[in-house]
């Protein structure tokens, strides 16, 4: 693993959570301009290009996991099985962009519907595109942190060395 304490880890966090505030604000400005297709597109490709760019801060993009060692990379594969997360190691596709999105099926209909509605839809669909890019975006970030950690944890866990010294008789 890359991330060798919890602080950094934490640091890491921070900095994909300023990441994705940043990409949930112009996904919000795209979803407020009422041009059919914009706001979907824009969101597409924010993910395609955000998702891969915090699995490299934490180190979890496919090429970083393959130049761990078996130990390592053992550890990994194990916190991602117990997380389920479907985009941590993996290549990131508009294909599996769009299936994310369509999880959020309803949020995304109505901001591209009520878009269309003057001022105020506009305002409503920048609304949402912002809070599904956040919900996106932060719930990566946290499928990440928590990989990281328990993987972190558990190789300290197995470096722990315990030695036993001779006992003081009285």
């Amino acid at each position: 693993m890359l991330i060798r304490s919890l602080a950094e880890l934490d640091r890491i966090r921070d900095e994909c959570r300023t990441m994705v505030t940043k990409r949930s604000a112009v996904s919000a400005g795209a979803a407020a301009i009422p041009l059919p297709g914009l706001d979907i597109g824009t969101d597409v490709a924010l993910l395609v290009e955000m998702l891969p760019a915090i699995n490299s801060k934490f180190g979890l993009t496919p090429q970083q996991i393959e130049q761990l060692d078996t130990r390592s990379k053992r550890l990994i594969v194990v916190a991602v099985t117990s997380i389920g997360s479907e985009v941590i190691g993996k290549f990131i596709s508009r294909t599996l962009v769009m299936s994310l999105l369509r999880k959020m099926g309803t949020k995304v209909a109505t901001k591209s519907v009520v878009r269309f509605v003057p001022f105020v839809g506009q305002a409503v669909a920048a609304t949402i595109s912002f809070g599904v890019m956040k919900m996106v975006g932060n719930g990566h970030i946290e499928d990440c942190y928590q990989v990281c950690r328990q993987a972190l944890l558990e190789e300290a866990r197995q470096s722990t060395v315990i030695e036993i010294g001779p006992e003081v008789a009285e």
